[in-house]
């Protein structure tokens, strides 16, 4: 692959991770029965990916492995209901720009969990962060939707950063296909007694833009942006997925009339800006670009 297309297939991905919130959207269904069916597609699309690159999904594991993949699963769950939960309840661009948060929880559990200091540079990051979010907060009162769903949407970025950490400490050294893989499968199996019922009964637009939501959102979007390492460095493709939030208010502007105001443009510019500078001063990898840590984004 050249780099060319390297960079292409990381620009695709990160398109179709901005979409994510316009499906949230379309579908009627709870957040509940959309991380089911996102994760029931997911897995069928992953397995036909790995196939293609001929990546086998079950190679040996150990207990441990399993155990720790069992509990990102379970993370990547609540991620998911709550990050939909936060676009059914405060909008597209509300819940992309509360998720876009997990620098800030990633920094705050690095110097908590793993005992890392945490730089002066970081802490300004981090209030970078911050000042978005008090830009983004629609008020001040739990009576307000807006409100209500960035608070979801903060929740959302607080479990994919304990995702993001439990990846670090336990995926190393295994393919991030099996990690996405695995780790769909768990998400399938815990919201199946929450959801399950609910799926006879889903209009068939509904599953429509479930399967496109698991398949490309999801499935190919995972597979293009590790497809895409093999030739960039995690930082490279980290930058260019932190245009996620702007692809995802652009949808949110253009498909349902979702205008953010001046406000909220600033404080998505300050998170962004944080995002970018952080992905600037992470140093390259030395192990190979294909082993990068897998992220699996909303």
């Amino acid at each position: 692959m050249t780099r060319h297309r390297a960079l292409t297939y990381i620009h695709i991905a990160a398109v179709l991770f901005g979409l994510t919130g316009v499906f949230g959207e379309l579908i009627q269904a709870s957040a509940a029965v959309i991380t089911l069916g996102r994760a029931v597609f997911a897995v069928i699309s992953l397995g036909l990916f790995a196939r293609m690159r001929r990546k086998p999904l079950l190679g040996s594991l150990t207990p441990a492995q399993l155990f720790v993949l069992v509990v990102a699963g379970a993370l990547l769950a609540g991620h998911w209901v709550t990050f939909f939960i936060s676009v059914k309840v405060g909008g597209i661009a509300i819940a992309t720009l509360g998720f876009a948060s997990f620098p800030a929880f990633i920094t705050l559990f690095e110097g908590l969990i793993f005992r890392e200091r945490v730089r002066p540079a970081e802490w300004m990051l981090l209030g970078l962060v911050t000042a978005g979010l008090v830009l983004v907060t629609p008020s001040f009162d739990l009576a307000d939707q807006g409100t209500v769903g960035l608070a979801w949407g903060l929740l959302s970025g607080l479990s994919f950063a304990l995702l993001a950490l439990s990846n670090r400490r336990s995926a190393s050294g295994m393919d991030p296909m099996q990690v996405a893989c695995w780790q769909n499968l768990v998400v399938a199996l815990v919201m199946l007694p929450f959801a399950a019922g609910q799926l006879p009964a889903l209009p068939a637009l509904d599953l429509f833009w479930l399967a496109l939501l698991g398949i490309f959102c999801t499935g190919l979007s995972h597979y293009l942006f590790v497809s895409s390492l093999t030739r960039l460095n995690a930082r490279s493709a980290g930058l260019v997925i932190a245009l996620e939030p702007v692809y995802a208010i652009a949808f949110a502007w253009m498909l349902f009339s979702q205008q953010p105001t001046p406000r909220m443009m600033a404080g998505a510019a300050l998170i962004v800006a944080a995002i970018v500078c952080s992905g600037l001063r992470k140093q390259a990898p030395t192990s190979p670009p294909a082993q990068a840590q897998t992220k699996i984004q909303p």
